[in-house]
């Protein structure tokens, strides 16, 4: 990935010399004409499109924004019911992800998601323990945090 980017790079500031006009305008019309010979040369690079990478880096940006918004108005809702009624406890969610940067994101992606916490590791780091605010079924919390969080991690570092 990071080959690309320079090759990117390379290739918009060469545009600029080449056009000899060194403004912004220039540079982005040479990102954009690296950008497009980087799609024709695919097969040559030896890793996939970089840009697909970005992609996915940012819609794990927004599914968190989203997961945080959503949250936000179920905690609220859940406190301010005249009479509480919410179930705490602390689950284990088996995970797929292996390396500790993925399941560090991961756990701390769900430590700031309002109502739940990652409270430990396992020392073989297959499971992550947490504590949630309010549990209706546990099958359906760790099917959703696999199905949102862990998915858009693996998508992006893999």
């Amino acid at each position: 990935m990071t080959f690309q980017v320079v090759i990117n790079l390379i290739i918009a500031i060469m545009w600029m010399f080449l056009s000899e006009s060194y403004s912004g305008a220039s540079f982005i019309a040479g990102y954009i004409l690296g950008i497009l010979l980087l799609l024709v040369l695919n097969r040559f690079i030896p890793d996939a499109f970089y840009l697909r990478r970005v992609y996915k880096i940012i819609y794990l940006m927004f599914l968190f924004i989203k997961e945080l918004i959503s949250s936000n108005f179920d905690i609220v809702k859940l406190v301010y019911k005249p009479k509480l009624e919410f179930e705490p406890g602390i689950f284990a969610m088996p995970t797929e992800l292996k390396s500790n940067w993925e399941i560090t994101l991961l756990a701390n992606l769900i430590s700031l998601t309002p109502g739940t916490l990652s409270v430990a590791i396992s020392s073989d780091n297959t499971h992550i323990y947490i504590h949630a605010m309010h549990i209706d079924d546990i099958e359906d919390e760790i099917y959703s945090i696999k199905n949102t969080f862990e998915k858009a991690i693996s998508e992006v570092t893999r």
